[in-house]
């Protein structure tokens, strides 16, 4: 039992590789060909005929029995009023003033939340930009930055809800300036989760609808009846959800296609193994197909994290997917130094990295391929997923090789303006005609000849 919690491989033999080539091939595992055929008809559908077809979706994926943890059809779980929607109208939630939703609370939650949303705005201010002028010789070129006027954020709630993350995906757009956020959420979420009603109370979102997976973002990108269409839409979600953005990018803007989640540890054998276990344990609980991985130069280490490991998990509620998660993917790298450990990492291009031992500034300054870098023991990667600032919305599968973590800059649009003076237009008029006749393109020759004196 233990072995299957954590294989151990050294890095460059035969099965160390082959678990690298898998690991690097996972994200494309997950969108196979049947689910994007099914993905498609959903979409389509939606986008064809609009209300009747997302609210057919809802009741078959978001109603049905078992379709979230103790979610039974046409009951709101833990209380007494039915949700049986006759019409997708009805699947708009009204947003309750923060101080009604602050009923049933978990104990501090409110007081945490404040911390978080204070850290998120801290972070994202920094990242306002206000844009740009250049003059030279008459001519005058801006970038103007104007944030969308309408942006949704997917907040998940498969197997848990989510207040974390409409906290990293909604503080970014309101300090970004966007006029209108809309959250939308499969319902069960929505009505069983206390702590998520009062977040978006509290974060003050425009609308929230209870409705999930593809046939939401279809709803989002192109509109129904009922649902007016948005600019963009953020948020991770699962296989459905990241199928759905793929068809619809072009149509409307998307973040990114979040695949399953992912840590990279890497140790050397000063860390503590019960600490690599339990942070190794807090991303497998995500799913099935979370990766959780360690990279070590000491195999005692490797191997004692592999113990705690199997004394740790079975106190977790969460046991069944953490174990299915390591069995999966979880691996013990054992490298030759931290020179090989670095070059793991470039090649797997983590969304999280938690660099632990006397290396681990050192190291930091040097990767250049991760979603998000933890450094040093007291910085768990748990921490960026509530309170250290940065939104954890993150890029997955590799990605990270040339995407970024959410951000101001995803809500917002860039436009350039452009004035010529007389004399400018005059002095510049040969050089433009001289490219546009190299290029083929007399028309545009002529338009430019038209201002010379």
């Amino acid at each position: 039992m233990t072995k299957s919690l954590l294989s151990i491989v050294r890095l460059d033999s035969r099965s160390g590789r082959r678990a690298v080539a898998r690991l690097s091939a996972r994200s494309g595992e997950v969108l196979d060909a049947r689910l994007v055929r099914q993905v498609r008809r959903l979409v389509d559908g939606v986008r064809r005929k609009g209300d009747p077809a997302l609210l057919r979706a809802v009741r078959r994926f978001d109603l049905a029995a078992g379709s979230a943890p103790g979610y039974e059809p046409g009951s709101e779980p833990g209380s007494e009023p039915c949700f049986a929607p006759a019409s997708v109208a009805e699947l708009r939630f009204a947003v309750p003033d923060p101080a009604a939703a602050a009923e049933h609370l978990p104990a501090g939650f409110a007081d945490a939340l404040e911390l978080a949303i204070a850290a998120v705005e801290r972070f994202h201010r920094r990242q306002v930009h206000p844009g740009f002028t250049v003059e030279r010789d008459g001519v005058t070129a801006s970038e103007r930055r104007q944030p969308f006027r309408r942006v949704a954020a997917y907040v998940p709630g498969g197997r848990a809800s989510y207040p974390s993350t409409a906290v990293m995906t909604v503080v970014p757009a309101r300090v970004a300036g966007v006029e209108e956020v809309v959250v939308v959420t499969p319902p069960a979420s929505w009505l069983g989760s206390p702590a998520l009603r009062y977040t978006l109370a509290r974060l003050g979102v425009d609308e929230v609808w209870g409705m999930g997976g593809a046939h939401a973002v279809a709803a989002l990108a192109y509109g129904t009846a009922s649902v007016a269409r948005v600019d963009k839409i953020v948020g991770p979600g699962n296989a459905w959800v990241t199928a759905a953005k793929r068809l619809v990018a072009g149509d409307v803007a998307i973040d990114g296609l979040a695949g399953p989640t992912e840590v990279v540890i890497v140790a050397d054998g000063s860390a503590d193994p019960g600490l690599v276990a339990a942070d190794l344990l807090a991303q497998a609980e995500h799913d099935p197909r979370a990766a959780a991985l360690l990279v070590t130069p000491d195999p005692r280490l490797a191997k004692a994290v592999r113990e705690a490991l199997a004394e740790q998990v079975d106190a977790l509620a969460t046991a069944t997917t953490a174990r299915a998660a390591l069995a999966s993917f979880g691996t013990a790298f054992v490298v030759a130094g931290m020179e090989r450990a670095l070059e793991l990492v470039e090649a797997l291009a983590p969304e999280h990295l938690q660099l632990v031992g006397a290396e681990a500034e050192a190291l930091a300054d040097r990767v250049r391929a991760a979603g998000a870098v933890f450094v040093g023991a007291a910085t768990p990667e748990v921490f960026g997923d509530y309170v250290a600032g940065p939104s954890h919305v993150l890029p997955t599968g590799g990605s990270a090789r040339f995407a970024s973590a959410l951000g101001v800059e995803d809500f917002v649009r860039r436009s350039h303006l452009v004035r010529f003076s007389a004399a400018a237009a005059a002095a510049h008029a040969a050089a433009a005609a001289t490219l546009a006749d190299a290029e083929g393109l007399p028309g545009h020759a002529a338009a430019a000849r038209r201002r010379s004196p």
